[in-house]
């Protein structure tokens, strides 16, 4: 099982290209990093946390942007995988979004990874035209869109939300398949919509009962036709016991997400060298 590290990233703190490379110094497997465009300061979307339209922390209104963010990482890190946890594709131009995303394959040497939300803040989404009700259905089409921008020669795709003509766009990724994870709420209709268009699952900080979740997805897995088995992402929103990550590990999680602090930079390499040694990396 895999161990990788979130940074929430703000204007405060550690930079992301500082703290990917130390994570990648450690010996962690991913380094990711979320995003929000903006906060409207007016909300009635609860927040999956608080179970109200109050936010738990203030840096989700100071979030970097998460390709940018990552962008820096690639210079000074090598192996490390860059992710995302998590984007929110619908938020973005779906054509613009499939450049940036194969960009950053293409400088990183094919390390890219998109964990992408259907999007709890329904308010931010309607300051992108997203009706929170078709949500799901736009992030398929977006996903859809840009995998035929990825992949076909001439490529063009014709939706509801995401239509365009016949058209070049290089780079291509190097990796053959960008892989998509989503970070959702473990319930039934997530489950299979995972099965049947992305990769992987994430859990919320929120998560409980993720024996049950993980085993239910596998059969939607199976369903679904789909071959091998789903990669599964548990963020860990307090340290697990050596029980809980044994049975996680048994159970066909893939990869444990640890989160890090916006504190000084010295702070959180110390932090992440501990807890390498306390992991055993």
């Amino acid at each position: 099982m895999r161990h990788g590290i979130v940074l929430f990233t703000s204007d405060r703190g550690i930079t992301p290209a500082a703290a990917a490379q130390a994570a990648e110094e450690n010996g962690f497997h991913t380094f990711y990093v979320p995003e929000h465009t903006h906060i409207p300061v007016r909300r009635q979307a609860a927040h999956p946390g608080t179970g109200d339209e109050t936010l738990p922390d203030d840096r989700y209104a100071r979030t970097l942007d998460p390709w940018v963010a990552l962008a820096s990482a690639v210079t000074v890190t090598s192996v490390i995988r860059l992710a995302t946890a998590v984007a929110l594709p619908v938020e973005s131009d779906p054509i613009t979004l499939a450049k940036t995303v194969a960009s950053l394959d293409h400088l990183s040497g094919g390390r890219v990874t998109i964990g992408a939300g259907f999007g709890w803040n329904t308010d931010e989404l309607a300051d992108h035209d997203v009706p929170a009700d078709r949500r799901r259905t736009v992030l398929r089409e977006y996903v859809e869109a840009m995998r035929a921008l990825w992949t076909q020669e001439q490529a063009s795709y014709a939706g509801e939300f995401v239509s365009f003509g016949p058209s070049w766009a290089w780079p291509k990724p190097v990796q053959p398949h960008v892989p998509l994870l989503i970070g959702a709420g473990g319930g039934p209709k997530t489950l299979a919509w995972i099965a049947a268009h992305a990769d992987g699952w994430m859990t919320t900080p929120t998560e409980r009962d993720i024996l049950p979740k993980v085993a239910a997805l596998h059969a939607a897995w199976a369903d679904a036709g789909r071959a091998g088995r789903p990669e599964v992402c548990v963020l860990a929103a307090a340290r697990p016991s050596p029980e809980d990550v044994a049975a996680w590990e048994e159970a066909g999680v893939t990869e444990i997400m640890w989160g890090l602090p916006d504190r000084p930079a010295d702070e959180v390499v110390a932090f992440l060298a501990r807890h390498a040694a306390r992991l055993g990396l």
